[in-house]
């Protein structure tokens, strides 16, 4: 099997065991599903050729501009979506009402299928073409789903998706237009999750499951390599990201270790992980100072389906992301996530699904708790489009007063409904 020369090995995150990089293996042999690996590479090697300077004349304004650090082969065909080099966009409005120093979006609901997803499943495409695969399947709560689904189909290759039944009828609607083969379970996540790994060994598909595909996280750590380079290689203090099963903010943590390693930062920022109350693993096994390896699976029901998850599948390197940095892991209602939408979109312009707007509800738990100071200069990540999930965004403006008002085609109707203030400016 023909693999990367930059690549030294794939490390079992229990106990340790470094595998050969030639060994095939998605997990560590040695504990089953559960044996995680993280890719290792030869950051001497990848230096003496790739520097700083030689990505400032890259003409590449995509994830792949970061290739010498991903684990794909040089003659690899990139699926043809231009997949990373999202914005980051300033928020003062949005910092002073906080009440921190600087806040910038990291905005991944513009990829091309509307999530940060997008940056794990263009990789999972390209190591399933290397595995010389026909088929690629996953299980997602949606976002996972159409992303796979969409690079699929932009190379037309078969794939097929396992979801909660209870997905948003938005994101069910993508996996459908793109063609993939989809399967509604009825169960959870966790659910759908099991029955892929075994659909997976059954049928021989490829395997492209957060949490259990190591070059996921690969993937996703790219966000953190375009943080710290459209910020002109100045490392915020904190990144807030929302937390599911933990592949984004280990693939975070992972980005910046890799540029930390290779000498073109000189820290890694804290990362503060946001999980809903309804699915709080983290916050809970943190709280109690517990393994996370034995800690026992809990019931999760939240808003915020993209988050939603009972046992995080990536829950070792999710929690070695937050103590490594001396983040925090935050707790925070569903009342407050769906409040987050309007908010963050009124003073930004980004409109963010429940799990992407967590973020900002966590940021304002950090701040209220005295885990941020006002001369912080923080990043939220937000990782999915609120066109995922309209239903959630209606249910959340009407909460906050935000109604449309229905009138007849008439002028001196719009003057009578007017808004005090708009009245006062006319």
């Amino acid at each position: 099997m023909q693999i990367p020369q930059h690549i030294t090995g794939l490390r079992c995150t229990i106990c340790n065991t470094l595998h050969a990089p030639d060994s095939g293996l998605l997990v560590c042999p040695d504990h089953d599903n559960e044996g995680i690996l993280e890719v290792e590479y030869d950051y001497q090697q990848i230096g003496t050729t790739f520097t700083r300077e030689h990505l400032a004349k890259s003409g590449d304004f995509s994830q792949w501009r970061y290739r010498p650090l991903l684990p794909v082969l040089p003659d690899t065909p990139v699926p043809p979506l231009t997949v990373g080099w999202t914005p980051l966009v300033p928020a003062p409005l949005l910092a002073e009402s906080v009440g921190i120093g600087s806040l910038t979006i990291k905005d991944d609901s513009r990829q091309p299928t509307g999530s940060l997803k997008d940056r794990a499943s263009a990789l999972a495409v390209m190591k399933a073409k290397e595995a010389g695969a026909r088929v690629i399947t996953t299980a997602s709560t949606g976002n996972a789903a159409a992303a796979l689904a969409g690079i699929c189909a932009s190379v037309q290759m078969e794939c097929v998706i396992f979801v909660p039944a209870s997905a948003p009828e938005g994101k069910i609607a993508q996996l459908m237009a793109y063609g993939a083969t989809i399967f509604l379970v009825q169960g959870t996540y966790d659910d759908a999750f099991e029955l892929c790994l075994q659909a997976s060994s059954k049928f021989g598909w490829y395997n492209r499951n957060t949490g259990y595909n190591p070059y996921m996280a690969e993937g996703k750590k790219t966000a953190a390599f375009e943080i710290c380079e459209q910020l002109d290689w100045r490392v915020p203090d904190s990144v807030f990201v929302s937390v599911g099963d933990g592949c984004i903010i280990s693939g975070l943590h992972k980005g910046f270790k890799d540029l930390l390693e290779l000498g073109w930062i000189e820290k890694i920022p804290r990362l503060m992980g946001v999980q809903s109350a309804g699915s709080d693993f983290m916050w809970q096994a943190s709280e109690k100072n517990a393994d996370v390896l034995t800690f026992p699976a809990i019931s999760a029901n939240t808003v915020a389906d993209s988050i939603s998850a009972g046992l995080p599948r990536d829950r070792i390197k999710a929690a070695r992301a937050v103590s490594e940095t001396g983040g925090a892991w935050l707790r925070v209602a569903d009342e407050n996530i769906l409040a987050a939408i309007p908010a963050l979109a009124s003073s930004t312009g980004i409109f963010a699904e429940p799990a992407a707007a967590a973020s900002l509800a966590g940021l304002k738990e950090a701040v209220k708790a005295g885990l941020i100071t006002n001369k912080e200069n923080s990043v939220l990540l937000v990782t999915g489009n609120g066109l995922k999930d309209p239903g959630a965004t209606i249910k959340a403006c009407s909460v906050a007063g935000s109604k449309a008002c229905t009138i007849a085609p008439d002028i001196d109707e719009v003057g009578k409904n007017l808004p005090a203030d708009l009245k006062n400016n006319c």
